[in-house]
C-alpha cells in the first residue's frame, strides 16, 4: 500500500470528543437548552413545517408506522410527507424525546443539538484520521461544524445534519486501507444515514464519494484489486437497497402530481459571487454590508475567515509535502482539493456549466439549490485547515504550545456566534385544540384560509398546532401543492361563503376551527357573515381566540 493508513480515535477520545460536541451544540445555539420545550424557529412557514415534520415522524413511528408518509395535511391526499423532506433520520432521533415529554418543540430542538455535537464528532475522526492531531482535528471540526452556513438553516433540521459527509468520507479512506465487504457495508450505513438525514447532503455524500474511489483507487494503485472494488459495490448496493423503499414514496408523489424541478430552478437557487460573502455571524457583519450592495445572495456562504485562511495555508502545506514525496499528502491535496474546487464550481448552478451536467445525473431533478454545495466548500477547507493547525503547533515552541491550542478554538467559537441565538417563543396553543383531541377522528379545516400563493407558507402554523390533536387537515404547506388545493384555495379563502361550504362538503371536512385573533380587524366581518350558516354548525369550543365547530350540515 502507497500511503500509511491513518488511525482513528480511541474509546476514551472519543468520549471526551463526543462531551466535547455536546458543550459545543449548547453554547452555540444558547439559549436553546434553556427553552428547549418553548423555543424554535417558530415566526416562519419553514421553520414551523420543521417542528412539525420532526414530531409527525417521531409519533407515526410507534404508533404507525405503516402510515409513516400518509401526512396529517393536504387531507384526503396521501403520501403527503413525500411532498418535501421527510426528515425521517431527525424524526427517529427525536423519538425519545417526544414520547418522555411530549413536546414537539423539546423532541426538535434535542436534534438540533444532536447535529451540531454530531457534525463536530464526525468531522473531529476524519481530520484525526488524516492528521493523527487531536487539538488540529478538534479546531478545525469547529471551524465546520459552527460555519456560517449551518447557521442560517437552523429553520431547516434537514440543511443541519451535516455530519454524515465527514463521517462517509472517513469510511471510505478506511475502506481503502484495507478492503473488505464489512467496511463497505459500513460505508453503504453512512450513506444511508447521510440521505435519511438530508436527501441533498446524501447525494452531496454519494457524489464525494465517488470522487473519493477514483483519486484513491489512483493513489494506492487499487485499479486491479478485487477486494477494494468488491467493498465499492457492497457499499453501492446496501445504500441503493436500503434507501430504495424511502424513495419509492418520492416516484409515486412524482408520477401523480408532475413534480420536478427545472434548470431554472436550480438557476434561480444557485450561488452568485455575492453569495460567498454573505453570513450571519457579527464578525462578518461588514462583509454582509458588502455583499448588500449587490443583488441578491441566495445563500449565506461566507466560509468564515479562520477556515479560510488556515484552509489555503493547508493546501499550500499539503502541497509542498506532496512535491516532496509525501503521497498521503498528495493524496489529501488531490481528493479534498478537487471535491472543494468541483463543489465551488458547481454551486453557482447551471450557467457555471458544471451543474448543467451534474443535473442529468439521477436524483439531482429532485434538488432545487446547487447553493447548499457550499457546505461541502467547507468541509474540504476544514480538512485543509486541519493539516496547517497541525503544521503550526508542530513549530510552535513547546512552551507556547497548549496555549496557542487554546486560543485557536475560542478565537473559532468567537468569529462564529450569533449569541444569543435568535429563536423564538413557540405560539400559544388555544385551548380547543384540548377539546379537539378528544375527539371522534374527522377531517378539520382551519381558517383564515390562506388562498394565494404567497400565502401558503402561513398554512404551516396550523400543521404546527395540530401536533395537539393530529387530526387530518385540509390545510397544508409543503415543497409540493396539489393542484386541487391551488384551485380551492381562493373559494375557501371566502368563508364564510356557500362556495366556501362547497368545497368542504367535497372534502368531507366535520371540524371547523377559526381564530378571530388572526382576523385582525375583520373579526366582526366574519362574525356577521357566519351568522346564516349557524345552523349547520355546533359549537364544541370557543373563548375570544378561537372557536371549534362541528358541521352538523351542509348549505
Amino acid at each position: 500500500m502507497d500511503v500509511p493508513a491513518g488511525t482513528i480515535a480511541r474509546p476514551r477520545e472519543l468520549f471526551l470528543v463526543s462531551v466535547a460536541g455536546a458543550a459545543l451544540s449548547v453554547l452555540m445555539t444558547w439559549p436553546l437548552t434553556a427553552g428547549l420545550g418553548h423555543l424554535g424557529r417558530t415566526i416562519g412557514g419553514d421553520g414551523q413545517y420543521s417542528i412539525w415534520n420532526v414530531a409527525w415522524v417521531a409519533r407515526t413511528l410507534v404508533v404507525d408506522p405503516g402510515d409513516m408518509f400518509n401526512a396529517n395535511i393536504f387531507y384526503p391526499h396521501r403520501t403527503t410527507l413525500a411532498y418535501s423532506e421527510a426528515n425521517l433520520a431527525a424524526g427517529v432521533l427525536a423519538a425519545p424525546v417526544y414520547w418522555v415529554t411530549r413536546n414537539p418543540y423539546a423532541a426538535h430542538n434535542s436534534v438540533v443539538l444532536f447535529s451540531i455535537a454530531s457534525a463536530f464528532v464526525c468531522a473531529y475522526l476524519l481530520m484525526h484520521y488524516l492528521t493523527q492531531d487531536n487539538r488540529a482535528s478538534a479546531i478545525a471540526a469547529v471551524l465546520y461544524a459552527c460555519c456560517p452556513y449551518v447557521t442560517t438553516h437552523s429553520s431547516h433540521i434537514q440543511l443541519l445534519m451535516t455530519g454524515g459527509l465527514p463521517l462517509a468520507m472517513l469510511l471510505l479512506h478506511r475502506l481503502a486501507d484495507a478492503p473488505s465487504i464489512p467496511r463497505g457495508g459500513w460505508l453503504g450505513v453512512a450513506l444511508v444515514a447521510q440521505a435519511l438525514s438530508c436527501a441533498y447532503y446524501g447525494i452531496f455524500a454519494a457524489l464525494m464519494a465517488g470522487i473519493g474511489v477514483l483519486v484513491l483507487a489512483g493513489s494506492r494503485r487499487l485499479w486491479a484489486s478485487r477486494e477494494y472494488w468488491t467493498a465499492i459495490v457492497t457499499a453501492a448496493l446496501m445504500s441503493i437497497v436500503c434507501l430504495l423503499p424511502f424513495f419509492l414514496p418520492y416516484l409515486r408523489v412524482q408520477q401523480e402530481t408532475g413534480f420536478h424541478r427545472t434548470l431554472q430552478d436550480a438557476a434561480r437557487w444557485a450561488a452568485n459571487p455575492q453569495s460567498y460573502l454573505a453570513s450571519p455571524a457579527h464578525a462578518h457583519r461588514w462583509l454582509l454590508d458588502i455583499a448588500a450592495h449587490f443583488e441578491r445572495f441566495t445563500e449565506p456562504l461566507f466560509p468564515g475567515m479562520l477556515v479560510l485562511a488556515f484552509g489555503i495555508a493547508g493546501i499550500a502545506i499539503a502541497m509542498r509535502r506532496a512535491a516532496s514525496g509525501d503521497r498521503a499528502s498528495r493524496e489529501t491535496a488531490m481528493l479534498y482539493g478537487s471535491i472543494g474546487v468541483l463543489a465551488f464550481w458547481a454551486s453557482f448552478g447551471p450557467n457555471a456549466g458544471l451543474y448543467r451536467l451534474l443535473f442529468y445525473f439521477p436524483l439531482f431533478a429532485f434538488l432545487r439549490a446547487p447553493a447548499r454545495l457550499g457546505v461541502v466548500v467547507v468541509l474540504s477547507l476544514a480538512v485543509f485547515a486541519a493539516i496547517a493547525i497541525e503544521g503550526l503547533l508542530g513549530v510552535t515552541p513547546t512552551r507556547w504550545r497548549s496555549l496557542v491550542a487554546a486560543i485557536l478554538p475560542i478565537a473559532a467559537i468567537a468569529e462564529l456566534n450569533v449569541l444569543p441565538f435568535p429563536w423564538e417563543r413557540a405560539p400559544q396553543t388555544p385551548a380547543a385544540y384540548a377539546v379537539l383531541a378528544k375527539l371522534p377522528r374527522g377531517p378539520v379545516a382551519e381558517f383564515p384560509f390562506y388562498g394565494e400563493r404567497a400565502t401558503f407558507p402561513l398554512h404551516a402554523q396550523y400543521m404546527l398546532f395540530s401536533t395537539a390533536h393530529w387530526m387530518p387537515l385540509v390545510n397544508g404547506y409543503s415543497d409540493v401543492i396539489p393542484a386541487d388545493f391551488r384551485q380551492a384555495a381562493p373559494m375557501l379563502s371566502s368563508f364564510p361563503s356557500t362556495d366556501a361550504f362547497a368545497a368542504l362538503a367535497r372534502r368531507h371536512v366535520r371540524y371547523l376551527t377559526i381564530h378571530w385573533d388572526m382576523w385582525g380587524p375583520r373579526q366582526a366581518e366574519i362574525r356577521a357573515r357566519l351568522e346564516p350558516f349557524a345552523r349547520h354548525l355546533r359549537v364544541l369550543a370557543s373563548d375570544p381566540q378561537m372557536t371549534l365547530y362541528e358541521v352538523i350540515s351542509f348549505p
